[in-house]
C-alpha cells in the first residue's frame, strides 16, 4: 500500500503540490477566457478547492465526484481561502496504483462491526418488552439496512463525518439516554432507547457513503427524519402485540429529536421523553463537534485555541486538565511485636511471699 505523503491540512500558500487526491466535487464552468473545471480535492483531513483553466482545462472531457487524481499544482490563496491552481492532472485507479483508501476517507476509530454488535448487545440486556426487542430485532438483521448502517455517515460535515460515524453517534445517545432515565423517575425508558436507536435511521439513505458524501435524491427532497419513518413503519406494523399509542409515540420521539421547528423538527417535543431524546442528540453532536475542532487528524490533541468555528460561532479552546492523582501505595501490613515472655517468677510477688505455685494451692 502507497500512502500519501502530503494531506491538505499540511498545505499552505505557496505550496508547490504533487500529490494524490479523491474528488468530492467536479464541475465544468465557463469564464471569460474559456472553459474551467472546478474541483474539491479530497483526504481524511479535509478539502481544497481547486482550479483548472483553460487550455488545460480541455484535456478532460468528464470528471466526476469519488474518482482518484495525481495533480501537479500551486497552492494559492483566494478571498482568504485557500485553493490549489492545477497545472497537470491525471485520473487514475486506486487499485492499480496501490493506494490506501484510509488515506482519503475518515472513519471511525472503532470498526463499525464492533459498533453494531455492541448497540444489539446492549439492546438485549436493557429491552424487556418483547415487541421493543423484535422490532430492534427485526430491523437491524435486514441486510440492506444492516449494510447501509455499517458504511453511513453521521452527517454531511459538522459531526461523525465519516464511515461508521452513524453508528457511532446512535451508540452515544442510547447511553446519554440510558444513563438520563435513571435521574428521572416515571421515564419510559424503554421507548426511550428504542427511539435513540431509530432516531437518524433515516441518515443511512440520506447521504452517500462514499468520499464525497452528498445527499441522495431521497435526501434532498424528504429529509432524514421522513426517510426514517418511512423506512421504519412498515416493521411497526409487522411486530405482534405492539399497542398503536406506543407506536405513536415512538414515532413522535423521532420527528421531534430535532427539537425546534427552525432546525427542521416536524414538531416540537411534547413528552418528557422526546425533550431527552432531542437533548441526548444535542448533546453528543456538539461535543463531537468540539472534540473534532481540538483534535488533530492522527488524533493528536490541538493545544490552546482552535481555528474560528463557523457552525459553533466561536474560538474553542483546550484547557489544562486537572492532574490525576496517583494512587498512593498499599499500605504494608504491620508485623505483631513478638510477645514478651513472661517471667516464671514476678519479683515483687517473691517479695510479697507469692510464687507461681502458692497461687494454685
Amino acid at each position: 500500500m502507497k500512502h500519501k505523503k502530503t494531506y491538505v491540512r499540511d498545505l499552505a500558500e505557496g505550496n508547490s503540490i504533487s500529490e494524490v487526491f479523491a474528488l468530492s466535487k467536479a464541475q465544468r464552468k465557463e469564464a471569460k477566457n474559456g472553459p474551467y473545471w472546478q474541483l474539491t480535492l479530497t483526504d481524511r483531513t479535509g478539502n481544497i478547492e481547486a482550479r483548472i483553466w483553460y487550455p488545460q482545462s480541455q484535456q478532460f472531457e468528464a470528471l466526476q465526484a469519488e474518482q482518484f487524481v495525481a495533480v501537479n499544482g500551486q497552492v494559492a490563496s483566494f478571498k482568504d481561502q485557500l485553493q490549489m491552481n492545477i497545472n497537470d492532472m491525471a485520473v487514475i485507479d486506486p487499485r492499480e496504483a496501490g493506494l490506501d483508501l484510509t488515506d482519503f476517507l475518515p472513519s471511525s476509530a472503532i470498526p463499525p462491526e464492533d459498533l453494531l454488535r455492541e448497540m444489539e448487545e446492549f439492546l438485549g440486556a436493557e429491552l424487556t418488552f418483547k415487541p421493543w426487542k423484535a422490532l430492534c430485532r427485526s430491523v437491524l438483521h435486514d441486510d440492506h439496512i444492516r449494510a447501509s448502517l455499517l458504511s453511513a455517515p453521521g452527517a454531511k460535515s459538522i459531526h461523525h463525518a465519516y464511515a461508521g460515524g452513524l453508528l457511532e453517534h446512535t451508540l452515544a445517545i442510547m447511553r446519554i439516554c440510558s444513563a438520563l432515565s435513571r435521574l428521572y423517575p416515571g421515564i419510559d425508558r424503554e421507548i426511550l432507547l428504542v427511539a435513540a436507536l431509530f432516531h437518524d435511521l433515516g441518515k443511512a439513505f440520506e447521504l452517500s457513503h462514499g468520499i464525497s458524501r452528498e445527499y441522495t435524491d431521497a435526501g434532498r427532497l424528504l429529509g432524514h427524519i421522513q426517510i426514517g419513518l418511512e423506512v421504519l413503519e412498515p416493521f411497526l406494523r409487522k411486530t405482534k402485540d405492539l399497542p398503536e399509542e406506543l407506536s405513536m409515540h415512538l414515532k413522535h420521539l423521532i420527528v421531534a429529536h430535532h427539537g425546534e421547528l427552525a432546525f427542521g423538527s416536524p414538531c416540537l417535543p411534547q413528552t418528557a421523553e422526546a425533550f431527552i431524546l432531542h437533548y441526548a442528540d444535542n448533546l453528543d453532536a456538539k461535543i463531537n463537534t468540539v472534540h473534532g475542532a481540538l483534535t488533530a487528524p492522527d488524533g493528536e490533541e490541538i493545544g490552546g485555541w482552535s481555528e474560528y468555528h463557523r457552525t459553533l460561532g466561536r474560538y474553542l479552546y483546550q484547557p489544562m486538565r486537572t492532574p490525576v492523582a496517583t494512587t498512593a501505595p498499599e499500605p504494608q501490613p504491620k508485623t505483631p511485636k513478638k510477645a514478651t515472655p513472661k517471667s516464671e517468677e514476678s519479683p515483687l510477688l517473691k517479695a510479697m511471699g507469692i510464687t507461681p505455685t502458692s497461687g494454685n494451692q
